[in-house]
């Protein structure tokens, strides 16, 4: 089997995208599994090589390209998709003397990112990358450059002409697909419907069923406190849940539980095993159980020992995993980012485009 080529946008030029990306590449396994290629700018991706050579002795060199079939994939060189956006008068500060960039969200930062994705997309409709791979940018910055997208999957969405899709966290065995995400709570309410949580318990079924679990066993997490207690805190389990669930089952979906699961326990029997996967109802409720799981900080040493977890669209014509962290504005620059999420996202990738585990 040949290996999957991987697009990976670059992420925000003044986050910790370039340097995550350079470090995850650092990996001589990661080209053993599969082909990358970083979207993005070689003036953002050299200074940071240069970062990660000072503050961690990495050693890799950058080679640009404008066309996927001059990309070498070679261990010790990232190939880059040369977007020529940013220059290097852009970047901030000095490769020799790490610190962070401090500009936070940019209107330049947000118009290369939005680029960067918009490409990487188009790349993948046109079958010249077997999967993306995203990573973080800013709402605010692509907003200030005058896209008005909430986030990724908004994008992906407009650009794939999707109608039915969602957003899949995972962090090892734990793994939650949101009914809605990005809008307030009062709204993600409203947006509890039979239509929609059917939907998401099809696109869970169908996603574990692509990485490989033939049988899967998804649980579906109730809205309410003690699911409704039979509707004294509220009717949305016994309107619109119970009735998606009892779809999925005739369908032949396998939902051990047959009805909803309170919110409060969901989680840890989804860590005992009792379900591959988690249809939550809103962004909180699926987010919240995945980074306490995934981000760890060290409170005595004061930094992150781990930054993990990844974000898969589900419902694309396409292919597309991503980072589960911000673009780390406070830090980016310093030589001091995590690159587990990036090296998480990529294996998810390289499982869906068919490619060893």
């Amino acid at each position: 089997m040949s290996k999957p080529i991987l697009g990976i946008s670059m992420g925000d030029p003044f986050g910790n995208g370039p340097e995550i990306t350079v470090k995850a590449l650092a990996d001589k396994t990661v080209y053993d599994r599969c082909r990358p290629l970083v979207v993005g700018d070689v003036s953002s991706m050299e200074y940071a090589a240069k970062v990660a050579k000072k503050v961690s002795g990495i050693d890799v060199k950058i080679n640009p390209v404008k066309d996927v079939k001059d990309a070498k994939f070679e261990f010790g060189t990232i190939d880059v998709y040369d977007m020529g956006i940013i220059k290097p008068s852009d970047i901030p500060g000095d490769p020799e003397n790490p610190k962070p960039f401090g500009l936070g969200a940019t209107k330049l930062g947000g118009e290369a990112a939005y680029q960067y994705v918009v490409k990487v997309i188009h790349m993948a409709l046109n079958k010249e990358v077997d999967a993306t791979i995203t990573n973080a940018l800013s709402k605010e910055a692509i907003n200030m450059a005058g896209h008005h997208y909430s986030g990724h999957t908004e994008i992906y969405a407009d650009e794939t002409k999707t109608k039915k899709y969602a957003m899949m966290l995972a962090h090892e065995d734990l793994r939650v697909i949101h009914v809605s995400t990005h809008v307030s709570l009062r709204e993600a309410c409203d947006r509890v419907k039979k239509e929609r949580v059917l939907d998401c318990i099809r696109l869970a079924n169908n996603a574990m069923k692509a990485i490989g679990i033939e049988n899967p066993k998804i649980g579906v997490a109730g809205l309410n406190p003690h699911c409704g207690e039979d509707g004294m805190f509220g009717r949305e389990e016994i309107d619109e849940i119970q009735p998606a669930i009892d779809q999925a089952m005739s369908e032949g979906v396998n939902i051990p539980e047959k009805k909803p699961t309170p919110p409060d326990t969901v989680f840890s029997k989804a860590l005992g095993g009792w379900y591959d996967i988690v249809v939550v109802m809103y962004h909180d409720q699926g987010h919240i159980p995945l980074k306490v799981k995934g981000f760890v900080y060290n409170k005595n040493e004061h930094h992150w020992e781990a930054v993990a977890g990844i974000n898969v669209t589900l419902g694309l014509p396409i292919i597309r995993s991503s980072v589960d962290h911000g673009t780390g504005f406070g830090h980016a620059g310093d030589g001091g980012a995590n690159a587990l999420s990036l090296v998480n996202a990529m294996d998810y990738g390289i499982r869906l485009a068919g490619g060893s585990k």
